[in-house]
C-alpha cells in the first residue's frame, strides 16, 4: 500500500545553476553593454587627467604662476569628477546587477518548479550537506534551462 511507496527526491546545485544557466549569462552580457558607454566614459576622463598630470609634471616648473594654478584647479575638479563618476557608475551597476539576478533567480525556481512537476519529484532541495549523486538533479535542470532559453530566443 503507501507505505511502499518511495519518495522521489531531487538536489539542486543553485550556485552551479546560476553561475551555468544562459539565462545567466546573457543577462550578465546585457548589464556589460548597459553600462560599457559609462565606462567608456570613465576610461575618457581618466586619460584626460592623466595628460593634464603629465603636461604638469612635465611643465610645471617653467610654467608662469597663474598658468601653473589654472592647471593644478583643472587637475583637481578632473579627480573629483573621476571619483564622482566611479562611485555613480558602480552604485548604478551593483543596483542593476542586483535587479538582474532576483528576477534570474525567480525564473530558475520557476524552473526548477516545473522541471520537478514535470518529472514527478515530491521533493527538491537547494543543495545539501550531503547528497548521493543519484539524487543530483543539476544537470536535468540545466538542460531544461537551457531547452527553455533557445525556445524563448528562437526568433532572434
Amino acid at each position: 500500500g503507501a507505505q511502499t511507496e518511495t519518495l522521489r527526491v531531487g538536489v539542486v546545485n543553485v550556485n552551479r545553476l546560476l553561475e551555468q544557466a544562459p539565462q545567466f549569462r546573457a543577462a550578465m552580457q546585457a548589464l556589460q553593454e548597459e553600462f560599457a558607454p559609462r565606462q567608456r566614459e570613465l576610461v575618457a576622463i581618466q586619460r584626460s587627467l592623466q595628460e593634464k598630470s603629465d603636461t604638469y609634471e612635465r611643465d610645471g616648473a617653467v610654467m608662469g604662476a597663474e598658468e601653473r594654478l589654472s592647471l593644478e584647479r583643472e587637475i583637481r575638479e578632473k579627480q573629483r569628477d573621476f571619483a564622482r563618476e566611479q562611485s555613480d557608475l558602480n552604485e548604478d551597476a551593483n543596483l542593476r546587477q542586483n535587479e538582474e539576478l532576483s528576477k534570474l533567480q525567480r525564473s530558475l525556481l520557476q524552473e526548477v518548479q516545473n522541471f520537478a512537476r514535470s518529472e514527478n519529484y515530491d521533493l527538491v532541495v537547494a543543495d545539501a550537506l550531503y547528497f548521493s549523486s543519484t539524487i543530483d538533479i543539476t544537470d536535468d535542470v540545466l538542460q531544461a534551462l537551457e531547452d527553455s532559453y533557445v525556445r524563448d530566443n528562437d526568433g532572434l
